[in-house]
């Protein structure tokens, strides 16, 4: 059942093909902006997904975030989303990254982005048919 409050968390090692120099958003090699933001859609959709019925899924709509600290290769960055808000078929999530302490440091989780995510609860077949 969905309920306001569910979380999940997506976790990802930074690898050559997710800088932004890689993807085409920038020339430099640290995480690219739509990778981040595409961790940050993962979290979200798998905070819901458990609580759907199989022929159910979510599509993303809308999403708006920071992009704060660049990552270098080889750093790990976590997303978190938190479902906040129902409305029907509509799904809004409160969405964070952060990057771990390198393997052996100490330190906190730094917050590299956050921002406002919706997604839309679909019907699998039915809106394959529309493509």
């Amino acid at each position: 059942m969905l309920q306001i409050g569910l979380t999940h968390t997506s976790v990802l090692k930074v690898q050559d093909a997710h800088t932004a120099a890689a993807v085409g958003s920038g020339d430099m090699q640290v995480l690219a902006t739509p990778i981040m933001t595409a961790l940050m859609e993962n979290a979200a959709m798998l905070a819901v997904d458990q609580e759907l019925p199989p022929e159910q899924t979510t599509v993303g709509a809308f999403i708006k975030s920071t992009h704060v600290k660049p990552s270098p290769v080889g750093a790990e960055i976590i997303a978190t989303a938190q479902l906040t808000n129902i409305d029907g078929r509509k799904l809004d999530f409160h969405v964070v990254a952060m990057q771990m302490p390198n393997d052996g440091e100490e330190g906190e989780p730094v917050v590299i982005g956050e921002g406002e995510h919706t997604r839309y609860v679909v019907d699998k077949k039915k809106f394959m048919g529309k493509v």
